[in-house]
């Protein structure tokens, strides 16, 4: 892209042309005028003309793709950036490759006082088993190591992080020998966080914006809360994010005292607040046990306890969230949001939009009340991509069967629930146009949804999830948070129910896309602008 530029200021007026800009406004737009941080104009090359004299810059797009920034509707900040920044282990491919990369982090950090990783998946590694404490502790000279599952929802520690922890071996989810989950890792977790001195965690959190800004992320839904972070990481992460540019947080605190979440400044005492666990982790909450193990997880709320959170949300003016995985959690949470509306009015339920969180082993009966209610359905369609199929961690833990009827986007769609995309980064990596992807080529076809519906869930989705249904498009009046894009030819996906085809012809009157079919280059963020105040600009942006 190349600029004619005036002095920059923070009501600058600035014409974008020469490109493809995505809005409803006008599918055939190539120009676009942001004023006072908000979308001003979109419309044709010609009418562009009109505006050239009279603008504070010029951005030539060069045949760019304009569209708005992604909403990454589910994210633990500050995880992301010890993931990006320190050890990452999702990449190996054996427990021996695990431990030397364990080995070298370690033996590069001779002074810290907290050795802080994630990534690790048994499921993955011939071994079938997680690095036991005993090597850690070799590993590490002995030091204290924290190291989550890529699910988070159990870790592997040394023993000294253990010592730094009273009583953890009374506590639930601690066996001897095996990962810690439940309130022994909770613990082992706040211990781990709390050794991390003040600039280590705002670096983590700085990296994690900054990467997100370079993927055209406009905005993160930080999914914070006692059994996760902290009270000071939450608000470290608000106050960080109001005082540099980068993308906007908005902040969930994951904690049943509904005041507490709102004097953090959270929007909603939800996000992860816990109704169950993960599958990967044998802890997602099951009508059925699991197909390799003997139990059905483990159930952290019932339904009184969520109708409690909801009537105390909906009184308060906050969204009440819950995450919720396996069958019988989900089952709780409806029956409980069920007795709510019963309690206070359907109408008032619905109007607060409530989330559940990943909502992953949805049955026909949930889907409905998901619909009834008015639920969010914050979603990770990467978690299909990695876990999915007929060989993946889903059939491994639930059988084929079973497995196939996770995470039904068309289903969602269809009774017309709200979804809203995100990662649970770093559980999956920030990938906006991946997760477009893999919901459009979902493992289990009759769960596809468009490529256009999927990028709506992205976009507008998130915004919609805050109670924003003014924001997420490119229209007159909603915010200038936008991202400009190298890619190949637009396309719009014709529907068919079975397999994804693509249309290049203009004649549709509808916004064309990058084409995603796996094995095609996904587009390439050269700008990401939020407000209309540029957050990331890359060598060519």
């Amino acid at each position: 892209m190349t600029e004619r530029t005036a002095p920059q200021s923070e009501t600058r007026t600035v014409l974008l042309r020469g490109g493809e800009v995505h809005s409803p406004a006008d599918p055939f737009a190539t120009a676009m005028v942001v004023e006072k941080g908000h979308v001003a104009w979109v419309g044709s090359e010609g009418a562009a003309d009109a505006f050239a004299s009279g603008v504070d810059e010029v951005v030539d797009l060069e045949g760019a793709l304009v569209t708005p920034a992604f909403t990454d509707a589910h994210v633990h900040t500050t995880a992301t950036g010890l993931a990006l920044t320190g050890l990452d282990l999702s990449g190996a491919a054996t427990l021996d490759e695990a431990a030397a990369l364990v080995r070298a982090y370690a033996d590069a950090r001779p002074g810290d006082r907290i050795l802080v990783g994630h990534g690790w998946d048994a499921a993955r590694w011939p071994e079938a088993r997680p690095p036991r404490r005993e090597e850690l502790d070799a590993l590490t000279g002995g030091r204290p190591l924290y190291l989550t599952r890529i699910d988070v929802h159990s870790a592997v520690v040394t023993t000294a992080l253990l010592d730094l922890v009273p009583g953890i071996r009374d506590l639930a989810g601690f066996r001897d020998g095996e990962p810690l989950t439940g309130d022994a890792h909770h613990a082992v977790r706040a211990a781990a966080y709390a050794a991390l001195n003040p600039g280590q965690r705002t670096e983590a959190q700085r990296a994690a914006l900054r990467h997100a800004a370079s993927l055209g992320i406009g905005t993160v839904h930080e999914c914070g809360g006692p059994d996760i972070s902290s009270e000071d990481d939450f608000t470290g992460l608000l106050r960080l994010a109001r005082a540099e540019p980068g993308p906007r947080v908005v902040g969930y605190w994951a904690d049943r005292d509904v005041d507490r979440a709102r004097a953090l400044g959270a929007v909603g005492a939800a996000g992860d607040l816990f109704a169950d666990g993960s599958l990967g982790s044998h802890t997602a909450c099951l009508h059925e046990p699991y197909a390799d193990a003997g139990h059905t997880g483990t159930a952290h709320l019932d339904a009184a306890a969520v109708a409690s959170h909801v009537v105390a949300c909906t009184e308060a003016g906050l969204q009440a969230g819950f995450h919720a995985i396996g069958d019988a959690a989900l089952t709780a949470v409806v029956d409980g949001v069920r007795a709510a509306a019963d309690k206070l009015g359907l109408a008032r339920v619905r109007a607060a939009r409530h989330r559940v969180e990943h909502a992953e082993m949805l049955t026909p009966e949930t889907i409905a009340a998901f619909a009834e209610f008015g639920l969010t359905a914050s979603v990770q369609p990467a978690f299909d991509a990695a876990w999915g199929g007929e060989s993946g961690m889903y059939a491994q833990r639930l059988g084929a069967e079973r497995a196939r009827t996770l995470n039904p986007y068309a289903a969602l769609l269809r009774a017309g629930v709200p979804l809203a995309f995100g990662s649970d980064s770093p559980v999956t990596p920030l990938d906006p146009w991946g997760t477009v992807r893999a919901a459009a080529f979902h493992r289990t076809p009759e769960h596809r949804i468009s490529a256009r519906a999927a990028f709506t869930a992205h976009t507008r989705g998130g915004w919609r999830a805050v109670g924003r249904d003014d924001a997420g498009v490119l229209v007159p009046g909603a915010p200038a948070d936008y991202a400009v894009w190298r890619t190949g030819e637009l396309v719009v996906q014709a529907p068919d129910d079975r397999v994804a085809r693509w249309s290049t012809d203009p004649r549709s009157g509808t916004p064309g896309l990058p084409d995603l079919t796996p094995g095609n280059d996904l587009p390439v963020c050269l700008r990401t602008v939020v407000g209309g105040r540029t957050v990331f600009a890359g060598p060519n942006g």
